[in-house]
């Protein structure tokens, strides 16, 4: 039998027990003095962090005292100041300029000369429309003169009291022009049986020019198999209901590639001052700053049913009607800035675009309940020009009585004179407002100078609430490859094609690097393009005609055909020495880009352009050394004792012609 395995005892136990308990307790004591004298360890070397920090940012702020590293700065700040007073005398040496010239352009700034720029236009009884058109060219000229000066109104140092009248020039202008245009289609209405077409007997023109296209069709047969026209030289067309294809109704479509009927500050706003970002509105607006709101056409799609506004004023009111006052510059600036809007509002908005489902039948239902549960809601077919902004020009599509037209007798022709001026066609009619009337049916092209990143919003103009709206629009139909839109409309309105203004951001990249003196490049990535902006002094250019000015009393300069092939960073000319008047010209060809002149290898009559050196000749930093390689000391002595006034003549004339830019 195996031996019976011992047992320890109680007391063993305990005594062992014992042992592990004290040797648990030694082992928690010994680990308690290792982590204080850790954490004594940790402290000390935190301590000692801190003391050498405070040290080196002791040594880094008397370092930077020294440097005086703010001065400096403010040094270079100063470039700012010397650009806004180069500003201010270029505009003074500009207006003198003006002043001297004599010609018949006003200067828009001048209350008594733009005054009497516009009254005389009035007095003009010339309404042919091309002559309208080329005139209309100079109005538009002179209102982007005073949009740039508003545009920058604190530099340019403008008083409130210039800034109102500015603003009252510009209105003026605007309604002058449409005024013109307006009285041009009159004339053209008396005289349309003159210029019918062979085949449907109605008379259309399209007139364009680079600021605006001119459609007219006016319906002189009154048949209904004539109710749709295209105009092919722009591509507008339109669709119209049988009543009025048999009436005397014309039609015209006047696109502006301009916008002269948003509100003012729409058209002028500026950026935003360095002050206004300063605010504490501002700082907390970037932190409310939300997505822009879901794409979507903010139209209705049942536009067949009756209008709920008064028909198309005649034209003469529509004008009137655009501008009734001035609006406050500033005010509408800083509203640019002042976007206090939350997640929720920012919901609210994007729900504006997606009420396409909703037909003009469903509209007073749906505002008659809202009114009974709770408060009104804002209008959410205006149009907030905060998020969306005009692109593209504005087309203004209009229906026109048709005036007594041209008899012809003999050798007299007699027309009825009634002094209504153009006049509407009211569509729908007046008498019968609660009657379905069925749309009219629009096509436009797009300009081809716009590029659309989503299908356009269309929204039309409402003169009494000056605001863009959506509604009684809808079936569009967006053509991308074709560049052309399609859609109905309840009544003739003057249409705009929206676009987001924020569809391009947030930018997925930008960068600004430099490409050489004075020269810089913006390379700005969005979602759906990358934008490249070059910023260049005309370096080349400009040095090019100072010194082709102080070598003139004694050199001939002409026109290279090689200028073209060289780049826009370099020019070419030819150059020879020209003493006398009847001195034979034998050319050299030289190539300047504003550091480096050098005399080329090739001709005029050579197959390619080259930039290689003619032999013998070296490289030199100015046009006068370079050609002084090659030239006679009498023609160097000629130059070096020519006039100063002379000089500066030249050089003003060049600067004036760009020859070396347009040849």
């Amino acid at each position: 039998m195996a031996p019976k395995k011992k047992t320890k005892s109680d007391a063993e136990k305990k005594a062992e027990l014992r042992i592990l308990q004290r040797e648990e307790e030694e082992r928690m004591r010994r680990e308690q003095e290792e982590a204080k004298i850790q954490d004594g360890l940790e402290e000390a070397a935190k301590l000692e962090k801190e003391r050498l920090e405070q040290e080196m940012m002791a040594k880094l702020a008397a370092k930077d005292r020294e440097r005086r590293e703010l001065a400096e700065l403010h040094s270079l700040e100063q470039k700012f100041f010397s650009a806004e007073q180069w500003k201010i005398d270029y505009r003074a040496h500009a207006k003198w300029e003006h002043y001297l010239s004599c010609d018949e352009n006003p200067d828009p700034t001048v209350l008594r000369e733009i005054n009497t720029f516009m009254s005389l236009w009035r007095e003009d009884q010339n309404k042919d429309i091309k002559l309208v058109m080329e005139k209309g060219e100079q109005v538009l000229n002179l209102i982007e003169k005073l949009q740039l000066l508003l545009l920058d109104a604190s530099s340019n140092q403008l008083t409130e009291k210039e800034i109102v009248q500015y603003q009252e020039s510009i209105l003026e202008l605007q309604n002058l022009l449409h005024e013109k245009y307006n009285g041009a289609t009159e004339h053209l209405l008396k005289t349309a049986c003159m210029y019918e077409d062979s085949e449907t007997g109605n008379m259309h023109a399209v007139i364009k020019d680079k600021n605006v296209t001119f459609c007219i069709w006016v319906n002189l047969k009154k048949k209904v198999r004539f109710k749709s026209h295209m105009f092919c030289d722009a591509q507008h067309g339109f669709d119209l209901p049988k009543s009025l294809a048999v009436s005397s109704v014309a039609v015209r479509i006047l696109h502006t590639h301009y916008d002269h009927v948003s509100p003012l500050w729409l058209q002028c706003q500026s950026v935003p001052k360095l002050e206004v970002l300063d605010s504490k509105e501002l700082i907390q607006d970037s932190k409310d700053d939300v997505e822009p709101g879901e794409e979507g056409n903010k139209a209705n799609e049942d536009p067949s049913m009756p209008v709920k506004e008064e028909p198309s004023m005649p034209a003469e009111e529509k004008t009137c009607g655009r501008r009734k006052s001035v609006v406050s510059f500033q005010e509408n600036i800083s509203s640019i800035a002042d976007v206090n809007e939350t997640g929720e509002e920012a919901e609210k908005k994007s729900e504006i675009l997606d009420i396409s489902s909703l037909s003009i039948a469903q509209e007073p239902l749906i505002q008659e309940e809202t009114s009974e549960k709770e408060e009104p809601k804002p209008d959410e077919n205006i149009v907030d020009l905060q998020q969306f902004v005009p692109v593209g020009g504005v087309y203004h599509i209009d229906a026109l009585q048709v005036p007594r037209q041209v008899k012809r007798i003999k050798d007299w022709s007699m027309v009825e004179l009634h002094n209504v001026g153009l006049e509407a066609y009211p569509y729908p009619p007046e008498e019968a407002e609660d009657a379905t009337h069925p749309p009219i049916e629009i096509t436009l092209r797009l300009s081809d100078n716009v590029m659309y990143f989503a299908t356009p919003v269309i929204a039309r103009w409402e003169p009494a609430g000056q605001q863009w709206r959506t509604d009684d629009i809808g079936s569009i139909t967006y053509e991308t490859a074709e560049k052309s839109i399609t859609f109905k409309m309840g009544a003739f309105y003057t249409i705009a094609l929206l676009q987001d203004a924020h569809i391009n951001m947030p930018y997925q990249g930008w960068e600004l690097q430099p490409t050489g003196t004075d020269e810089a490049l913006l390379i700005v990535t969005t979602v759906f393009a990358m934008i490249h902006i070059q910023i260049k002094a005309p370096i080349a250019e400009a040095k090019a005609y100072q010194q082709m000015a102080l070598l003139a009393s004694a050199f001939a300069f002409g026109r290279s055909k090689w200028n073209l092939e060289a780049g826009q960073e370099q020019v070419v000319f030819k150059v020879t020495e020209h003493l006398k008047a009847e001195s034979v010209k034998d050319w050299s060809l030289y190539l300047f880009n504003g550091q480096k002149a050098q005399k080329l290898k090739i001709t005029e009559s050579s197959e390619a352009f080259s930039e290689e050196r003619e032999e013998d000749s070296e490289f030199h930093s100015t046009i006068y050394h370079m050609l002084k390689d090659f030239s006679s000391k009498e023609a160097i002595d000629k130059v070096e004792t020519a006039s100063f006034l002379f000089t500066d003549v030249v050089y003003q004339l060049l600067l004036a012609t760009r020859v070396l830019t347009y040849s």
